[in-house]
């Protein structure tokens, strides 16, 4: 049998890489920081190699460190799964797809609907979170997250760049309405305000989408009506309960089933795109490609 080297430093420098911290290695292993760091030193030494550069309390790869990363990521991601179908008796194929709350029913379901097209046995885990996530410790296949900076160590494909633009109900415009689609005399109380939380700031807001109009107005979110998901905006929308930005992507089969209309071709972009993430080890798996290419196809607003 071949020499392995120590799977604990194995381990440990894994996750420091995916990490880009040792302190962040640490909590996710559950040991000191110096322990961590402890490890990657005793599989450098064992190899030979210097794996990271430090900087204070900062580190990166070496040419060496990502030689060996992804191969590490690999083998590591394969016990993972394997274990997982060990111990859950799994024959099947099983794909387990994290996402935020806001995508999860209004633009990730019709897409996994077109997926089970090409693989209608599929087991499929929908899991539904915030970031950061453990890919690996919860042997996740694919997340789905705003912006490409949560997961710098893992293969990213960008998916959509989304924009907002206002929609409301039919039934809304008739009665509150006019026939210009104008918004300058809508009462400030129709107005739905998105609140993306605190750890989101680049999210556009119905100031933005009045500076890039003529109309010069300012709706005060305490005078009308709040959400806290981009989705459920949508939803309140579509239940005439006032004018949302919608995300385009989110409102599509609203807006194409006519349960909803948009009122301008104005359109503000997000801060950042939404972008798919995944182990790679299991980036090539051809489901999870599949589904990638799904998410994609045909996602460029505007």
């Amino acid at each position: 049998m071949q020499e392995l080297p120590p799977l604990n430093a194995v381990r440990a420098f894994e996750v420091a890489a995916r990490t880009g911290s040792f302190v962040l290695a640490a909590s996710e292993l559950g040991v000191s920081s110096a322990a961590v760091s402890q490890q990657v030193r005793n599989l450098e030494a064992y190899l030979g190699k210097q794996l990271f550069v430090r900087n204070g309390n900062r580190i990166t790869l070496t040419d060496a460190g990502l030689v060996i990363y992804p191969q590490t990521s690999r083998a590591l991601g394969d016990i993972a799964a394997m274990t997982e179908r060990i111990l859950e008796g799994e024959l099947q194929t099983r794909l387990v797809v994290s996402v935020p709350f806001s995508l999860a029913e209004k633009w990730l379901a019709p897409k996994l609907a077109e997926l089970l097209e090409v693989y209608p046995q599929m087991a499929i885990d929908i899991r539904v979170e915030d970031d950061p996530v453990d890919l690996l410790r919860q042997n996740i296949d694919l997340r789905i997250s705003y912006g490409d900076y949560h997961y710098p160590a893992l293969n990213i494909v960008p998916l959509v760049h989304d924009e907002v633009i206002p929609v409301c109900a039919p039934d809304f415009w008739n009665r509150y309405g006019n026939n210009d689609f104008s918004l300058s005399e809508i009462h400030e109380s129709m107005f739905i305000h998105t609140n993306w939380g605190p750890n989101y700031a680049s999210h556009p807001a119905w100031r933005d989408w009045f500076a890039l109009t003529d109309y010069h107005r300012h709706p005060d979110p305490s005078l009308g009506r709040r959400s806290g998901l981009s989705s459920l905006s949508i939803t309140m929308a579509r239940m005439g309960l006032g004018i949302a930005l919608g995300q385009k992507i989110m409102a599509k089969a609203e807006l194409d089933a006519g349960r909803l209309i948009s009122l301008s071709a104005t359109s503000v972009k997000l801060g950042h795109p939404y972008c798919a993430f995944s182990l790679p080890a299991k980036a090539n798996r051809p489901e999870i490609k599949r589904l990638i290419s799904i998410l994609a196809e045909g996602e460029s607003p505007g």
